[in-house]
């Protein structure tokens, strides 16, 4: 097919003349800010090189692993030992086959923006294409921090163990010539995994050493932690995030239950901790009233069930593609979490992350119940995560978030991306955004007033999440 008949127009997506001008005049000159990502701060440190296009594309990218498993591409061609040109082509074998697919769009919305490659990608310009790339890459011109300049990225945020160090960190920080603001987030999931003793316990004693305390009871566990939040805060951490199935039942952490833990402690795990829904939820509580004290922001991301294939999980390890949409209650759960903070006014900013669409509606409710006035738009109902990241699921999260919350309100699109090309994310995010406002000026549903909807527009975009997150 040739390059002449290549779909990825000016138009994209824009079905109109209102839906372009809304696009390019409001929603495309935002910077942008990506307060969610998994992206290596030590790409950006050192401003990595990368040496080829299946480094940088393919290397860490677990969605365009699982279309390449579906098509009957081989292991060793997607994270085995294969070279980088045959990965790189069994993945140009592939894209051909994701029409429909959000990988698909993605593709090319990549290519064009990084590389000025506007063909299609198949077994035949494979190799073409792979070298014009590559050429581009190796040019001196495309390094990490130069991508993130190309994309107009100004403020991102990594997610990171409390027990990393944040040399990287410390690092970007340390150079006043380098303006585009590159934070942690704060990620504690692992101290709470009290139900997984192998795991925990070496984790706690890691966690006890980094804080420079050891851990022998709870309010130690606390005190471990709440000195890395403080250390964080100081590298400039703002916001906090958290990956769980489902918020835990709100159950008290009595003192009978508070001596088990010391057991499970001392023991090595051999005293099993017999309710670790009361375990987690002190914990959390505990922690988000320290994300409260320091004006954090804490993110919930709900409803994943992980790591499905045990036998690839075993052989590629966690984070490989085997995860997928969960059915668990959520409701209950997170009203009590987000009521026993409120009720003692210690409810910071938060964003609540739904991955089953079947709650979609649910979550963005739950949301109105917390609002208090102090902070605009101060619980969010978070953008369409993971597998609900396509246009399908992202004109859905806006139709309830209008529905239910106020669209005008919200802090906008994640890359939650391990890829610096994944930045393309925000301008399909924001292509479908406009088109969906000029559609409804269209029809007379809202009102045809330009300026007023490209404000908005540019808000959703920029500048909500710049005044929600504390971006300088």
């Amino acid at each position: 097919m040739s390059s002449s008949s290549f779909f990825l127009t000016n138009q994209f997506l824009l079905q109109s003349d209102l839906a372009e001008k809304l696009y390019y005049d409001y929603a495309a000159p935002q910077p942008i800010i990506d307060y969610h990502s998994h992206l290596s701060p030590m790409e950006v440190a050192t401003n990595r090189r990368f040496e080829n296009l299946t480094r940088i594309w393919l290397s860490e990218d677990h969605y365009k692993w699982r279309a390449m498993r579906a098509v009957g591409i081989s292991e060793e061609a997607i994270t085995g030992s294969a070279s980088d040109e045959d990965k790189f082509r069994a993945w140009a074998k592939t894209v051909p086959q994701t029409v429909r697919n959000p990988l698909f769009h993605w593709t090319y919305l990549e290519l064009k923006n990084t590389f000025g490659i506007t063909r299609y990608l198949n077994p035949e310009s494979a190799d073409a294409i792979y070298e014009e790339g590559n050429a581009v890459l190796n040019d001196g011109r495309h390094n990490a921090r130069d991508l993130l300049k190309s994309y107009n990225v100004v403020y991102l945020c990594s997610t990171d163990d409390p027990c990393d160090d944040l040399a990287h960190h410390q690092s970007i920080r340390a150079e006043k010539d380098f303006t585009i603001g590159v934070a942690p987030s704060f990620r504690p999931d692992k101290s709470f995994a009290v139900h997984d003793p192998a795991n925990h316990l070496p984790y706690l004693e890691r966690l006890g050493e980094v804080a420079g305390m050891k851990i022998v009871d709870m309010d130690s566990l606390l005190s471990a932690l709440a000195a890395r939040v403080d250390y964080f805060h100081a590298v400039g951490c703002r916001i906090s995030d958290h990956g769980l199935t489902q918020l835990p039942q709100h159950r008290p952490f009595s003192a009978a239950l508070e001596n088990e833990f010391k057991q499970y402690l001392n023991s090595g795990g051999k005293h099993a901790f017999s309710d670790p829904d009361a375990f987690v939820f002190h914990l959390l509580t505990e922690l988000c009233k320290r994300y409260h004290q320091k004006g954090w922001t804490q993110q919930f991301h709900l409803g994943a069930i992980r790591n499905n294939n045990s036998r690839l999980k075993l052989k590629l390890g966690a984070d490989a593609g085997f995860d997928s949409i969960g059915d668990y209650a959520q409701a209950e759960r997170l009203s009590a979490l987000l009521n026993h903070l409120d009720a003692s006014d210690q409810l910071t900013k938060t964003i609540i992350y739904n991955l089953n669409p079947a709650d979609n509606a649910l979550f963005a409710s739950m949301c109105g119940n917390f609002n208090d006035g102090t902070v605009r738009g101060k619980i969010q109902y978070g953008p369409a995560w993971w597998f609900l990241d396509q246009k399908n699921g992202m004109e859905e999260h806006l139709d309830v978030l209008s529905d239910i919350c106020l669209l005008s309100t919200f802090v906008g699109m994640i890359t939650d991306s391990r890829s610096l090309l994944s930045f393309s994310r925000h301008e399909y995010f924001r292509r479908i955004l406009c088109n969906l406002l000029a559609n409804d000026m269209r029809n007379g549903s809202m009102p045809h007033d330009e300026k007023w909807i490209g404000g908005l527009i540019a808000d959703v975009c920029y500048h909500n999440a710049k005044e929600y997150i504390g971006v300088e």
